[in-house]
């Protein structure tokens, strides 16, 4: 056969051609699969890099958050954003946490974008995160549109909805929330356990029923019922014996919840039902009154228990020395401290702490000292109980000094104990000592000042005259401004009666809280000091057409251990016929004495004798009356009241003391005021 020579050279260099193809396909391919790979590493690299990156700003962010440097953490995170670090779920909790502690709510929304952006709004962690930071905010209506968006919604999401609502004295929708919340829980476990034991499979129904977190009267009759048909007649009613046991701790739970709702009625109808009640129902009843503000109720409760042989815990003893405190029933509280010492609770050291508490709140320092003499151990809470007395009484020196002494000891201070010293410091005019606690707060004991801290110093240097300095420190802040701290500022214009400031004030008092009624008294009380009636009534008038309303001024006394009540002008006492004699006799010596009636601060628009009637019908003058007529002569007396004593009754006290010879302890809103021979103990600088 012939080949033709040119075919030949023609298809050998085909199949070099095609060699040469395949060649370079094969190096493309593999070059590019090179390069893909250097890609695809490059990005898992620099992916890694991230996660080590971010992990690192984590901790930081974490720390500083556990440190309570909530500004820094917000300013950190800032500055993650800046280097282009990209965030994950474990970076947005902490800042939330901080948005939600400094009520930063705008910083706190700019942080929700960029979770939305990121992907991380699924994160349960991160949603409970946010709903948290809303509440705090005091923003209900964003909480629930992210609580309602949440995929799957855990225990702590349930219970960060209900304290918002309760912070935001929302205590029936707390209670409703509650309530849906063990429907979800419990129905879901009450269907499965009754699905197994209509089963006839009790083992599982078991396994169900122990794993629930709360169980209703169905749960237990599914289960009581099961053991029945499975013929466990014996399981059965020992279920239904556990079942009666358990229904006082299901009461006790319900008295908790409702009390810590605020919906006190709700606990008393349930305590009123429980067929049985334990030393914990008891307990748990008079800390809920205890909580409303009702000291006398609690106290009434504890004697109640007592008559029906149940013995007090700890706990209850915790209770009732705090509720003596808070309506400064100092017999009551003795009697307290006897049954502690024949208890096996004397030296239980929360005992011995609210023991401290209840007798500097009720005036005797004296008792307070020696009951913290005889503790074996102090902790920072008996130190602070302690110094928190000191501060109430005015005794600033004894405070630095017992804050040496705790030092010495070795105790850590905490955030409440430089409150207290710096309280202290500010009712005995120690300005130079507050400014160096204050000083030292944070540079010695690492300690971040918040607002409490703040509101203290503005007080200090704003009862010293240095309204300025206050005005300027209160600008400086790191945070935003809270109205207790401007309501301290205005305070002090008005005993300097600073109309310039005090106006400036009070505008930004009532812009935050617009019904907040002691801004409109503050500013009518500095126009009154300045001879400004006109101005005067125009607040007065601006709050009555806003419809704010005044607390209504109110004054206890303990007499024989029983509390009595006095309103401003009360005539429902069964003694106010004897408590007018009284207080007429009184005006007429005290008149005789020297006394004049302060009555620039009357705002009523009567005449001169309407004005000092008026006065001499303010609560606390008749409690004096009241305890001058019921107690045996040269008795010290003990009051207290619920605002800030005005001038003219801190005047006329100090005459009655004298003109009776009796020792007359005041406490007020802001501190004790020992009235004796004509002297007050705090020389007038309150």
């Amino acid at each position: 056969m012939k080949i033709n020579k040119s075919m030949l050279i023609q298809k050998k260099s085909s199949n070099m051609l095609l060699s040469f193809h395949r060649r370079s396909i094969f190096i493309t391919s593999f070059f590019i699969y090179i390069v893909m790979n250097l890609i695809v590493n490059y990005n898992y690299f620099n992916h890694f890099c991230n996660m080590v990156n971010v992990f690192s700003w984590n901790r930081r962010l974490g720390r500083y958050v556990k440190a309570g440097q909530h500004e820094k953490t917000i300013q950190l995170f800032q500055e993650m954003r800046q280097k282009n670090v990209s965030p994950n779920s474990f970076t947005f909790v902490p800042v939330l946490n901080a948005c939600a502690s400094l009520g930063a709510l705008e910083e706190g929304r700019q942080v929700h974008e960029q979770i939305i952006r990121s992907g991380c709004e699924a994160d349960v962690f991160v949603g409970c995160s946010l709903v948290d930071m809303y509440a705090k905010c005091r923003h209900m209506k964003d909480a629930w549109r992210v609580f309602n968006n949440m995929s799957s919604r855990d225990v702590v999401a349930w219970n960060t909805m209900i304290l918002g609502h309760v912070k935001c004295g929302q205590g029936r929708k707390a209670l409703e929330l509650f309530q849906q919340m063990l429907q979800e829980d419990v129905s879901v476990g009450n269907s499965l356990v009754n699905m197994y034991a209509k089963c006839g499979s009790m083992e599982d129904a078991q396994r169900v029923f122990l794993k629930m977190p709360s169980r209703d009267v169905v749960t237990w009759t599914a289960m009581i019922l099961g053991h029945v048909k499975c013929g466990q007649g014996q399981k059965a009613l020992d279920l239904f014996q556990q079942m009666l046991e358990q229904d006082v701790c299901v009461g006790n739970s319900l008295v908790d919840m409702y009390a810590k709702c605020g919906s006190i009625e709700d606990a008393w109808r349930v305590f009123n039902k429980m067929p049985s009640r334990d030393v914990v129902t008891w307990t748990t009843m008079m800390l809920g009154d205890l909580k409303c503000g009702q000291g006398q109720e609690a106290l009434e409760l504890f004697r109640q228990m007592q008559k029906e042989g149940v013995q007090p815990n700890s706990v209850t003893f915790v209770g009732v020395l705090n509720a003596c405190a808070s309506v400064a029933a100092l017999e009551e509280g003795r009697c307290a401290h006897e049954q502690i010492l024949q208890s096996e609770w004397h030296s239980n050291i929360f005992v011995g702490n609210s023991l401290v508490d209840m007798y500097g709140k009720c005036g005797s320092m004296e008792d307070a000292q020696r009951v913290f003499n005889n503790m074996p151990l102090h902790d920072v809470v008996s130190w602070n109980a302690i110094l928190g007395g000191c501060a109430m009484h005015g005794h600033g020196k004894e405070a630095l000094r017992h804050f040496e002494l705790m030092c010495e000891e070795g105790v850590k201070p905490n955030d409440i104990t430089f409150v207290c010293l710096l309280s202290a410091c500010g009712h005995a005019g120690l300005v130079d000592e507050g400014l160096r606690c204050f000083t030292s707060m944070s540079t010695v004991y690492k300690i971040s000042a918040k607002l409490e801290h703040y509101t203290c110093m503005v007080d200090l240097l704003g009862r010293s005259g240095r309204l300025q300095e206050a005005e300027n420190m209160i600008q400086a802040l790191p945070f935003r401004p809270d109205v207790a701290l401007w309501m301290a500022l205005l305070g002090a214009c008005r005993i300097h009666a600073n109309v310039e400031m005090g106006e400036r004030i009070a505008k930004r008092v009532l812009e935050l809280e617009p019904e907040n009624a002691s801004g409109y008294v503050l500013l009518s009380n500095i126009y009154a000091a300045a001879g400004k009636r006109d101005l005067c009534k125009n607040v007065e008038r601006q709050r009555k057409e806003r419809g704010v309303k005044k607390q209504l001024g109110r004054t206890w006394i303990e007499v024989n251990n029983e509390v009595h009540t006095f309103v401003v002008d009360d005539q429902e006492h069964p003694q106010i016929s004897q408590i007018h004699a009284q207080l007429k006799r009184l005006s007429g010596l005290m008149h005789d004495a020297g006394y004049v009636p302060v009555t620039e601060f009357v705002l009523q628009d009567v005449e001169e004798e309407s004005k000092v009637f008026h006065l001499c019908h303010h609560s606390e003058k008749l409690a004096i009356a009241f305890g001058l007529i019921n107690t045996d002569p040269g008795t010290p007396l003990r009051i207290m009241k619920n605002l800030r004593v005005c001038e003219d009754c801190h005047t006329s006290t100090k005459f009655i003391s004298k003109l009776v010879g009796r020792t007359i302890m005041v406490r007020d809103a802001n501190r004790f005021h020992h009235f004796q021979d004509g002297v007050c103990s705090c020389m007038d600088y309150w």
